[in-house]
């Protein structure tokens, strides 16, 4: 059979540990053997970035705003424990992180949904996507431990000498003192990505904050959002069919739980961070999870929501078998060809993608699975199967498709 020829690269981000291992396979045996693979490779692994001083992670994001589609494995955000493991210069920042900073993007996660595996809040049908503004908020905070009595004061001194002071607490005793902060260009973006990928997934999308008590911070993100939609994307979504509506976040919170899905929910980071984990968990597993990083220019990169299975890279280091689950790291790579192969107009490399899928899913279906997913499935007389067997088993059922 002619393998798919592709012909512009997509950006290919490798990465630590057990999905690293995963990557290998997937690609030899799901993506090399039907298409021609064109990709810019950058290795992302935490000894690379190391030797490079994270030059290669800048490097990667700078390509994917040169070609448009990335790729990325799940990749070691280092702490102290592995500075000694890897010796390393210095802990090194998230790649995901420098990645969504340099595209300015916002990250889109939502399950992967299959027979078998049924969501805990029995009213949902469809998966719910989340949206996480990748900016400010509690990480990029400023915190101070508060050693006895005294004033709080937040402090801005403008460029031209204006001062504008608030008298945030008058401390009787010690406590602690916690400052954030956001910027209007970023709110901004966070809301293109949101109404572009709505249309471009022909969903509804939500968003909330709380701005009934935040009247300045969560009162601009209110603000922000519906002046670009009633400006720019009011028409659009009415000729699309889809909704945008804003609600407090206690309110989305009901509404989601009794809601059947589809939609989009839109939040700010450290809500997106929480909730994302929320949805994953309640609709079965992290491991069946997509995670897409859009900028409000277009750029799109896929990769797996979960992290690199440090526990099962050290079993397979000892020789001994895995069976590590690798459905959202195989529909990284799909995402990622899909999208290469609609902004290139080559439709056999979008059927790809779509029959890959299909062949994951069937086969879940059918029986055969990862141990994690054997746990948690209301399937009878499954087969637990290893990590390759299970990406072989996906091969099996690929070749069957017509």
């Amino acid at each position: 059979m002619e393998k798919i020829r592709m012909t512009t690269p997509i950006v290919e981000m490798d990465g630590d540990e057990m999905t690293r291992v995963l990557w290998k396979m997937i690609k030899d045996e799901l993506i090399c053997p039907y298409v021609d693979l064109k990709s810019e490779y950058y290795d992302l692994s935490l000894v690379n970035r190391n030797a490079t001083n994270d030059q290669v992670t800048i490097d990667s994001a700078n390509a994917n705003k040169k070609y448009g589609v990335a790729v990325k494995c799940a990749t070691i955000t280092p702490n102290a424990a592995r500075m000694t493991e890897y010796d390393l210069k210095e802990m090194w920042k998230s790649p995901n992180g420098t990645i969504r900073a340099i595209l300015d993007g916002t990250v889109f996660r939502a399950p992967i949904t299959v027979k078998g595996i049924e969501p805990y809040v029995r009213t949902w049908k469809k998966p719910i996507t989340i949206a996480r503004h990748a900016y400010g908020d509690v990480y990029k905070n400023v915190e101070i431990d508060v050693p006895g009595p005294g004033k709080a004061e937040l402090l801005f001194t403008g460029e031209d000498g204006t001062k504008i002071s608030e008298t945030v607490f008058d401390f009787k005793g010690p406590g602690v003192l916690q400052g954030m902060h956001n910027i209007d260009k970023s709110i901004a973006s966070f809301a293109r990505s949101c109404f572009n990928y709505a249309l471009d997934t022909k969903q509804d999308l939500w968003f909330a904050t709380k701005d009934t008590i935040s009247k300045k911070y969560d009162h601009t993100f209110k603000d922000i959002f519906q002046e670009i939609y009633d400006a720019e994307y009011k028409e659009r979504f009415e000729k699309a069919g889809i909704v945008y509506f804003y609600t407090l976040i206690d309110d989305a919170v009901a509404r989601v739980m009794k809601s059947e899905g589809g939609f989009i929910w839109a939040c700010k980071n450290y809500d997106g961070d929480v909730m994302s984990d929320m949805i994953s968990s309640a609709f079965g597993s992290l491991a069946m999870m997509t995670s897409v990083l859009v900028s409000p220019d277009g750029k799109y990169e896929y990769e797996a929501a979960h992290g690199t299975v440090q526990r099962h890279y050290y079993k397979y280091l000892k020789g001994e078998e895995t069976s590590t689950n690798s459905v959202a790291t195989i529909f990284a790579w799909t995402g990622a060809l899909r999208k290469r192969g609609e902004l290139d107009g080559i439709q056999e490399l979008e059927q790809y993608a779509d029959r890959l899928e299909k062949a994951v899913i069937q086969t879940i279906e059918s029986g055969k699975m990862t141990k994690d997913l054997a746990l948690i499935t209301t399937l009878e007389n499954v087969t637990v199967l290893n990590s390759e067997d299970f990406i072989k088993a996906i091969r099996q059922t690929y070749e069957t498709l017509s």
